[in-house]
């Protein structure tokens, strides 16, 4: 062995651990390397992986690093900073993909014109020269590892695009396995929390055996159609991966259906993991509901929720991270159900906490339920990434609704140039024969006041009505004037919307009044079931899922249920592309022959709203092709950060519940971020543009950095009460 490598025997990657071990520098780059291989290794980019993990700790072979690493050791409880350790192994790097991701791997994806000027910078320095050359003598890297190739799509398309996206999933593999690896070293028992063996195949003999166990459902007819849907999406298991749609009408079981397709065909085509992206919160802790029901027996592991609400859960052994909290960094887990919003801006993001799960989208069946509320002003890059995900990273994407977006090519949207395979050989069929609602549409320029719809409501003990704003839900509230009508919008709680939900199914299910008042919150996928809707007018699609409300479950076949669909005389829309969905729904609702059965109505709605809205407000694909990865993760925020977090003091619907009361009480003797975890299901999001404003009020008081309490009034049916403010201008959401 030379004297350069008997020198890097002894050098470190990092300080000592718990158990007083050091992190052997040597051990840690390979490790990494053979990591980031493995990962690259599902889209043909091992060669390229390896060598940046080899490479990406260059500048800690620098004694001026070592010294630093040791004075992490004297000194703990000190924060000392280091030199920079990134500049070396960019400037070693061969290619530029490499250069770019080695420079972000703290920190994050630079711009183009920002990595250049860094790495000039970097390149000047005497401190980086020197560790370039310490290096390269090192022995770690040689002619056969310093020149790998570039995956062949890489090399041969002339789309920017293709690049930006592979250097995104290539610095996804390098983070990770810097993580990982990293972790191994200071906390192994968290490390030793993510191993476990399940494999698909037991997973889809837990869900065929479930599936058998299925209660014979009170109609026979309902129960034979959910089981051809189920055995449709089997036999569609065995196409080859791509696109795929499933057009399911409301109530036809496509949660299980769905999983039925995504095991079956993962297991096929040696695919890894099923990723279930939902757009409310709601539906997703149903759906993972559902899933943990039937794989519990096998391991409580196998279900990753991700999503705000669960984000960061504490771990009740008390030894650190949680499995949820640990497999929600990457996504290691056989089936991951997430938000539409976590999926993409993770796939848009610079940051290394989001792009670290993205090798881990590669190689898996991604299920986009909903898949009508893909936000518009986001909708060309996104189907860009997806039709690169199919065609480069060997996933399968299914779009699964009732309501089909129309997401091909066209002379309105560049979409899907792909086939989009339909999963159900005959879907108008199906809509035809689940048929559970009639639609009822006023007369040209009919419109109902408050009074009409309060009217309409009293003719019913069951009745739901849905309106566009929170500000009309409160004023048909007042005018309702019954003292045991019920409310859903954003201005309460999680909890208290969760127990609102539990006391409408109990008096539906007991046959009993219930008169309920809501926004959009109560649409796509909640489980509630009336024999009468009235839904304001809206976007198409809203006014479909409103429906999906109504008789959910054919109780009242052969009869229907009563979906009417009014034009309110007072109110007002809500902007920009909700507007644009109703103006487009009410023209396409007066055309003859306009039939809301008939799933190419949707596709035609689809159409005609792509011609009046922008698929790209924010000129994303523009900055990916220039290679900004700090802008586009700036601009692409599907949930912009307009709002802050206020804990309610909510006490149950029977005034017994003071668990806030406990949280809060406690909150000084904890850390912020256990707070806030505890709080999730008190807090409501309002509006941070009035946040100076409603403190001078007194509305708002200062808990910690980042969270108040509401000082005002919170109305057991209303929730959130300013009487001077307008509720739609206040809380933020539906």
């Amino acid at each position: 062995m030379s004297d350069d490598q008997n020198a890097l025997s002894n050098l470190i990657a990092h300080s000592r651990n718990k158990n007083g071990f050091q992190h052997d520098f040597e051990k840690h780059v390979r490790e990494v390397a053979r990591l980031a291989e493995i990962f690259a290794g599902k889209f043909n980019a091992a060669e390229s992986a390896y060598l940046a993990g080899l490479i990406h700790d260059a500048g800690k072979v620098h004694p001026d690093f070592q010294a630093y690493l040791g004075k992490c050791e004297q000194e703990p409880e000190r924060k000392h900073r280091g030199p920079d350790h990134k500049g070396a192994g960019a400037l070693l790097a061969p290619n530029d993909p490499l250069a770019y991701i080695i420079a972000g791997h703290h920190g994050g994806l630079m711009n183009k014109a920002e990595l250049k000027n860094w790495l000039s910078e970097k390149g000047a320095t005497q401190q980086t020269l020197d560790s370039m050359k310490r290096f390269r003598k090192s022995g770690l890297v040689d002619e056969s590892t310093n020149k790998p190739d570039l995956p062949d799509f890489v090399m041969k398309s002339t789309d920017p695009l293709v690049g930006e996206l592979f250097l995104r999933m290539l610095f996804s593999t390098l983070v990770d396995a810097d993580f990982l690896d990293t972790e191994a070293h200071f906390e192994p028992v968290e490390s030793e929390k993510r191993k476990f063996g399940i494999n698909l195949e037991q997973l889809w003999d837990c869900l065929k055996e479930d599936q058998k166990t299925l209660l014979t459902s009170t109609n026979i007819k309902l129960k034979h159609i959910r089981d051809e849907i189920y055995q449709n999406c089997i036999d569609a298991a065995l196409s080859s991966p791509g696109f795929f749609k499933l057009t399911v009408p409301t109530g036809g079981g496509k949660t299980r259906s769905g999983l039925a397709f995504a095991l079956n065909h993962a297991i096929k085509y040696g695919m890894d993991r099923v990723i279930v992206a939902i757009p409310y919160t709601s539906i997703i802790e149903q759906t993972a509901d559902v899933y943990r029901g039937i794989f519990d027996k096998l391991d409580q592991r196998i279900v990753l929720e991700h999503h705000s609400a669960v984000d960061g859960d504490d771990d009740e052994s008390g030894d650190g991270k949680s499995w949820s909290r640990l497999a929600a960094e990457n996504w290691e887990s056989p089936v991951v159900v997430t938000t539409t919003v976590q999926l993409f801006e993770s796939l848009f993001s610079n940051k290394t906490s989001k792009c670290r799960k993205l090798h881990n989208i590669a190689n898996s069946v991604v299920i986009l339920d909903e898949a009508q509320t893909l936000p518009s002003e986001y909708l060309e890059p996104i189907l860009d990434a997806l039709r690169q995900l199919v065609a480069y990273y060997r996933a399968t994407v299914v779009f699964c609704t009732a309501t089909q977006p129309a997401l091909t090519n066209g002379p309105h949207l560049k979409g899907i140039q792909e086939d989009i395979r339909e999963i159900i050989p005959e879907p108008a069929r199906l809509f035809r024969e689940l048929k559970r609602v009639e639609y009822h549409q006023q007369s040209t320029g009919e419109t109902w006041d408050w009074n009409k719809v309060s009217e309409e409501m009293w003719l019913e003990d069951q009745v739901l009505a849905v309106l566009n704003t929170k500000k009309d839900a409160v004023a048909l509230l007042d005018k309702l004037e019954d003292k045991d009508a019920l409310h859903l919008s954003t201005l309460l709680c999680g909890a208290h919307r969760r127990d609102v939900l539990a006391k409408v199914r109990k008096a539906l299910g007991e046959g009993k009044p219930c008169r309920l008042v809501a926004t959009q919150v109560v649409e796509a996928g909640v489980d509630i079931d009336f024999p009468v809707v009235l839904r304001a007018l809206g976007p198409l699609d809203r006014i479909v899922q409103a429906a999906g409300r109504c008789n959910r479950e054919g109780r009242l076949l052969p009869g229907f249920g009563r979906m009417v669909v009014f034009n309110p005389a007072e109110g007002d829309q809500p902007v920009g592309a909700y507007r644009s969905g109703t103006d487009t729904a009410s023209a396409l609702m007066g055309v003859e022959g306009f039939d809301f059965h008939n799933p190419s109505t949707y596709e035609t709605y689809f159409n005609r709203l792509y011609q009046a809205v922008p698929t790209d407000v924010y000129r994303i694909q523009p900055l990916r092709q220039s290679f900004c990865f700090k802008d586009v993760g700036e601009k692409f925020k599907i949930i912009k950060d307009m709002s802050v977090p206020v804990v309610v003091r909510y006490y149950g619907l029977d005034g017994k519940n003071h668990a806030v009361d406990e949280i809060l009480a406690r909150a000084k003797y904890q850390q912020p971020i256990t707070v806030m975890r505890r709080l999730q299901p008190y807090i409501v999001n309002i509006s941070k543009y009035y946040l100076k404003q409603y403190e001078s009020d007194g509305l708002l008081i200062p808990l910690f950095t980042g969270l108040w309490e509401w000082g005002g009034m919170y109305d057991p049916v209303k929730g959130i009460v300013a009487s001077a403010i307008d509720p739609d201008r206040l809380v933020l959401g539906g």
